[in-house]
């Protein structure tokens, strides 16, 4: 460690017995923008949010409420804070209890969640719906960056531990059910292996006998419920337009709607809150599974591709700051929290534009929703604060050049 960092002062943190040691934090080399950012991104969320519920308010309709947006974030805002705090340390030790955690949420979700349209996924508590899986995401991130901090995948017993870490919350997310959640934790797993080591050639041979068995699953109708094979049928029925239109006022409505919004807007928009799908409150779900098409018809294909390339900066300022740490551990949990939204914004908005199967998807940042806000900022502070934080590191690969 150079004098310079010497000098500086211990930052602690209040975790317990380990409050006393230093973290060693340089906040003046703490990714701000990266900070500024993903809060651009909330921006854009509450402007458009605020939109939505002024239409609702004006057509007199009991739909989106602003204020209970604002509160939700407002809730969700310390988790920023905690993840900018968080000790990479802390975090190693406690991994698998978070991990445990989060499973025992999933489980309690199971036997006293409240049922909605023949799902269990939420638990209700004054503040929000806690939503489980939510949380599941970013403690899978972090007990796969302690399984794989030791492991470097070059060996078939290797993949044992991780796999087994993919398998139990996929399987109760599956249970709720809630395949379009529980299939999002794979890009995030295989992408955080690939960081680990994996070869390329090997991930995409698992991803082709995954959609291979994804397909034969679907023909056969083997272990998929009606609903979800309705809509992947819809979908593929619908992908040419003449077979959607004709299907709007039947399983094909929601498709309908989310595509009909963003070519709506054309190249600059309706204009905020004058699109077709906030004047008529028709698009379901525009608030939190289909606010891309929303923010596509009112800002139009200019704003609509704004908003990706501030994802799209979003990820490659995590990954750069990834790739500037020399703590694996910490490395690897940057690496899959740039890889979560990077999945999500990709499934939220293919969704949206036809080329997935409808599914149920919030936008990180941007959609409302008290979990998916609480989980999204948590995530974003976590990565930003593991990014700066310097405690010594004894790993092999802290003596590595990248």
């Amino acid at each position: 460690m150079s004098l310079r960092n010497l000098m500086r002062g211990p930052v602690t943190h209040a975790y317990g017995r380990g409050a006393s040691r230093a973290a060693w934090v340089r906040w003046h080399d703490m990714g701000w923008h990266t900070l500024l950012v993903g809060l651009m991104l909330v921006g854009v969320g509450l402007l458009f949010l605020y939109e939505m519920a002024l239409a609702d308010e004006l057509q007199n309709r009991a739909g989106i409420r602003f204020g209970s947006h604002v509160k939700k974030l407002m809730v969700a805002s310390p988790g920023l804070v905690l993840g900018l705090l968080a000790r990479p340390s802390w975090l190693r030790r406690h991994a698998w209890a978070l991990y445990a955690a989060s499973i025992a949420l999933l489980v309690a979700v199971a036997l006293f969640g409240d049922e909605r349209n023949n799902a269990r996924r939420w638990i209700e508590t004054p503040v929000f719906d806690v939503q489980p899986s939510e949380f599941a995401k970013l403690a899978l991130i972090l007990v796969l960056a302690r399984v794989l901090h030791r492991r470097r995948l070059a060996r078939a017993s290797e993949w044992l531990a991780p796999g087994l870490c993919l398998a139990l919350p996929m399987a109760l997310v599956t249970l709720q059910p809630d395949l379009g959640t529980a299939m999002t934790m794979v890009p995030v797993a295989l992408g955080m292996c690939y960081l680990a080591g994996a070869r390329g050639t090997l991930l995409v041979s698992i991803l082709l006998v995954g959609a291979g068995l994804g397909l034969g699953a679907w023909q056969g109708q083997i272990g998929v419920k009606d609903y979800q094979l309705e809509r992947i049928d819809t979908w593929y029925e619908s992908i040419a337009a003449p077979a959607l239109i004709d299907g709007k006022q039947g399983p094909g409505f929601h498709a309908y709607h989310a595509r009909l919004a963003p070519g709506n807007g054309g190249l600059f928009g309706t204009g905020l809150g004058q699109g077709i799908a906030n004047e008529t409150g028709i698009l379901p779900e525009r608030e939190s599974d289909s606010v891309f098409a929303v923010i596509a018809e009112e800002s139009g294909f200019v704003g609509g591709v704004a908003v990706l390339l501030l994802f799209g900066l979003l990820v490659l300022l995590l990954m750069a700051g990834a790739a500037e740490v020399r703590d694996r551990f910490v490395r690897l949990v940057v690496g899959g929290v740039a890889i979560y939204f990077a999945a999500h914004v990709f499934v939220h908005v293919a969704v949206n534009l036809g080329l997935l199967p409808m599914t149920g998807l919030t936008l990180p940042l941007i959609s409302t929703g008290g979990s998916s806000l609480l989980v999204s900022l948590l995530a974003l502070g976590l990565a930003v604060g593991l990014s700066a934080n310097q405690e010594p590191s004894l790993d092999s690969d802290a003596f590595r050049r990248y």
